[in-house]
């Protein structure tokens, strides 16, 4: 339990700024939702669909690589061999997106707006500057310094966008002498929620610089060749899970044969819902901020997997409890979030629990992964996200002209659970962990059951405040049979151990 313990302590300290950084973000989308219709963020949500693409082909898997080589080869050797070959690739594609800007453009069907295009470039350099610095800082142990950049980054970010999106306009409309509108151009508009990330990108990279001090520009040729042979792979499963989480906006007004302002409206719709569906996913890259390192360096204990198979049931109970939070909430976050625009982004919600349970089924993904990671069979890992990539082009192409965005979320549903179901009859031949596979999957059904009771109880009584009642009453329901089912689990942890009898 001491090695979970410190699993638990430090995935505090990077979910702090994760879910800083995170609810930061997602309130600055909530801003854009209040002052912007569904296709002025048509735009923005085709931008951030093709970064994590391309931040995909940035890092080519050097990060999780990073962890795995610092174990057993020399750090220094390692630091200045992985910085030196990032920096090369992060020029030459920078250069390449920067002189193909208007050709992306159009590929991502907005050739109106190719600057975009080069202040994501922009992002992209100075972020894939920063990972491994912070890859170091995780592998070293040293979260605080972690929570503090990423936090103090996000603030600054905030402030940018408010005053560029919120501050300027009024000001230009009200005083437009006003000496802030010097560095102020009405014409870029929502453009400035990029331009925002740029600043933040570089203001980010100059904070990890004590951590670039030590950095010759080397390069250990065989040491190279071993990592890309460990990591392409990786790349392929970045690339896939790409696919699997992103496609799906970046083809919709592609796949579609309806006027241009509808497809941008849908679209708009889409991917407001997808940012309340994958809240969820905060906590599973908390979770992976502590869990990549911890698990490479538990590997050498002798009962890490029944370590694996205990962190796994911990996981499971978490993602089912936050699952349960959106789904009963989910008319107090339209509330909240659309506001004056809630009857235009409103119409989505049906998708957010299909699309939160498959972010539920990804999270189980990322830790089953941990056997082709230890057992250098990457390879593996790499076909079973192919496989899932192929699923997500296939039923987006089929179910969106069919079923709008509906279809879109019930692509990504059967995805997830196909990789999921896949990894896990993998890793039992290769790499046997005793996860408790019945009790997991029936926390899964008990949600799910819950969720629909909440329902069914919203239809007969659908007066606003009485549903939110009933369904903290349901969470607590659930909280409770957990705690009676994992009683002596629960003791056993710090904190919250001393107050169970």
């Amino acid at each position: 339990m001491s090695s979970i313990k410190k699993l638990a302590g430090q995935t505090l300290w990077y979910g702090v700024p994760t879910i800083a950084v995170r609810f930061l973000g997602y309130a600055l989308n909530i801003l854009l939702f209040w002052w912007y219709e569904p296709s002025s963020t048509a735009s923005i949500t085709q931008i951030y669909a093709a970064i994590p693409f391309l931040n995909i082909l940035f890092t080519y898997g050097l990060e999780t690589s990073y962890f795995r080589f610092i174990q057993d080869h020399d750090k220094t050797k390692v630091f200045n061999t992985f910085l030196s070959s990032i920096i090369v690739t992060t020029v030459v594609l920078t250069g390449l997106l920067l002189w193909q800007a208007p050709a992306v453009a159009g590929m991502i069907d907005f050739a109106e707006h190719p600057e975009y295009i080069r202040w994501m470039a922009w992002i992209l350099f100075f972020d894939t500057l920063s990972v491994i610095p912070f890859a170091k800082l995780r592998q070293e142990g040293r979260p605080r310094m972690y929570a503090f950049i990423k936090v103090f980054s996000i603030v600054v970010n905030v402030l940018l966008v408010l005053f560029f999106i919120g501050l300027c306009p009024k000001l230009y409309r009200e005083n437009p002498e006003s000496i802030w509108l010097s560095v102020y151009d009405p014409s870029v508009g929502i453009g400035y929620y990029i331009i925002a990330n740029v600043i933040t990108a570089v203001l980010t990279l100059l904070l990890l610089t004590k951590e670039l001090w030590g950095f010759r520009f080397s390069f250990d040729f065989n040491l190279w060749k071993a990592v890309m042979k460990y990591s392409y792979p990786l790349i392929i499963v970045g690339l896939g899970g790409m696919i699997n989480e992103m496609l799906s906006r970046l083809v919709y007004t592609r796949v579609l044969d309806l006027p241009r302002d509808e497809e941008l409206r849908q679209l708009g719709i889409f991917g407001a819902n997808y940012k309340v569906a994958v809240l969820i996913t905060i906590f599973i890259q908390v979770f992976k901020m502590g869990a990549e390192p911890f698990f490479f360096n538990q590997s050498k204990e002798e009962n890490a997997p029944r370590t694996y198979a205990r962190v796994m049931k911990f996981f499971v109970i978490a993602c089912a409890f936050m699952w349960l939070a959106i789904v009963v909430n989910l008319p107090l976050i339209k509330y909240l979030a659309y506001r004056t625009n809630a009857g235009a982004y409103g119409e989505g919600l049906s998708i957010v629990p299909i699309l939160a349970m498959g972010s539920v089924f990804l999270g189980i993904y990322y830790n089953l992964s941990v056997w082709y990671k230890l057992t250098n069979k990457t390879l593996t890992g790499a076909w079973i996200t192919i496989a899932g990539a192929g699923i997500t082009i296939l039923l987006n192409i089929w179910w969106i002209p069919l079923f709008g965005y509906n279809g879109s979320a019930w692509a990504t549903f059967v995805c997830y659970a196909f990789m999921m179901v896949m990894s896990y009859k993998l890793g039992q031949k290769h790499y046997p962990i005793p996860y408790a596979t019945k009790k997991l999957i029936a926390y899964l059904v008990i949600v799910i059951l819950l969720f629909l009771i909440h329902q069914l109880f919203v239809y007969f009584l659908p007066q606003f405040w009485l549903g939110i009642a009933f369904g903290f009453l349901l969470l607590g329901v659930f909280g409770w049979f957990i705690l009676l089912v994992e009683r002596k689990e629960f003791k056993k942890m710090p904190v919250i151990g001393k107050y169970i009898k």
